[in-house]
């Protein structure tokens, strides 16, 4: 791979020359970082429903193609094709910017994220910070495309979803703010070089030295402040059907009603890998076995990703939803005590000489 990307350098080095080749080469890199992303945020909408089919003892989409895989297709067309109505009372341009605003931080936080070694859009080392500052942006999306729509229904969904996304982010902050303890830097390419280190990893257990087991409790929290910031179910109370319909996007039609569910699917997969990343070792494979490491690192990240992926959804297929202030309660009684304990903890470990990441 590495001989690959020094090839197309060279080539294209030679083709555009040193001033315009480091802008077309970044242009490649972005394109093929967010087509192959539509395409997985599309199937994921078709794995969704098969799955919980599945878990229903029915069959899931099945008429549109062969097994159904041409539905996600049939769907975008569908809501390519529909007219996008603003309502008359609506404030035209923040109607039109919010849902714009919801999905570009879903794909401008993959720049810095490693798909395996050395393959990454921007290796910075501020990565961590960076992928915590882009996301909480998609807040302001919802506030506005609430209070743009003109209607109550709309604003009560958006103040609901806001206080909601605010206060699980504090929680999944924290539960970073404990990786960058262990880890000592911010790179997430050097956070997942820092868990193929220590005694289990030298003995071939890779899957024993990642950072689940030491932060299982800040795991925890990640993993279900993340289903709640993305409003997913149990916790779509911004959704609920029989209180105040779709919520924030009530007012939306057509392509722009699309734009919100494309950014709560790419905000799933996102978290998903940064879930992987953060605390189950990357691009890292399961045990280090001659076999399992000629497969490239991208597979076993996108095999995790999966995995945290299926498990949202089987969330959503098993859980009734969450009352409102018990949500509220879960997030600030709960977890964010739980995290600031547990930073405390680790720092204290740290610090100690029982510290197990020298």
């Amino acid at each position: 791979m590495t001989d690959f990307i020094q090839t197309i350098n060279t080539h294209g080095l030679a083709l555009f020359g040193e001033m315009a080749w480091p802008i077309v080469w970044t242009l490649i890199k972005i394109v093929t970082i967010v087509l192959p992303m539509f395409g997985c945020v599309a199937y994921l909408t078709l794995w969704e429903r098969k799955l919980i089919g599945w878990m229903h003892v029915r069959l899931g989409p099945n008429r549109v193609g062969p097994l159904g895989l041409l539905q996600p297709i049939a769907d975008a067309l569908k809501l390519l094709l529909k007219e996008v109505i603003i309502p008359s009372k609506a404030s035209k341009v923040l109607y039109i910017v919010a849902p714009v605003m919801v999905i570009a931080p879903a794909f401008a936080a993959w720049a810095v994220v490693p798909f395996q070694a050395d393959m990454v859009l921007a290796n910075v080392n501020a990565g961590l910070l960076y992928v915590m500052a882009i996301t909480s942006v998609g807040v302001y999306g919802v506030i506005l495309a609430g209070w743009a729509s003109n209607s109550k229904y709309a604003f009560l969904g958006a103040m609901r979803a806001s206080a909601q996304m605010v206060s699980y982010e504090i929680a999944m902050g924290f539960a970073l703010a404990a990786v960058l303890v262990i880890s000592g830097t911010l790179n997430l390419s050097d956070i997942v070089k820092s868990q193929q280190t220590g005694y289990f990893a030298s003995i071939g257990l890779n899957f024993l030295s990642w950072n689940w087991l030491p932060l299982l409790p800040m795991f925890l929290i990640y993993f279900i402040s993340g289903v709640a910031e993305l409003n997913r179910h149990p916790f779509d109370v911004v959704e609920g059907e029989s209180e105040i319909v779709a919520g924030h996007m009530i007012e939306y039609s057509g392509m722009a009603f699309a734009m919100f569910f494309l950014a709560e699917y790419a905000n799933m997969i996102l978290i998903a890998a940064l879930t992987s990343i953060m605390f189950f070792g990357g691009w890292a494979p399961i045990v280090d076995l001659p076999i399992l490491r000629d497969i490239p690192g991208i597979f076993w990240l996108v095999a995790k990703t999966f995995f945290f992926l299926s498990c949202f959804i089987w969330l959503r297929a098993s859980f009734p939803r969450y009352r409102y202030d018990q949500l509220m309660r879960l997030g600030w009684k709960v977890f964010i005590p739980i995290s600031i304990f547990w930073i405390l903890l680790v720092g204290a470990w740290v610090l100690s000489p029982w510290n197990i990441w020298k």
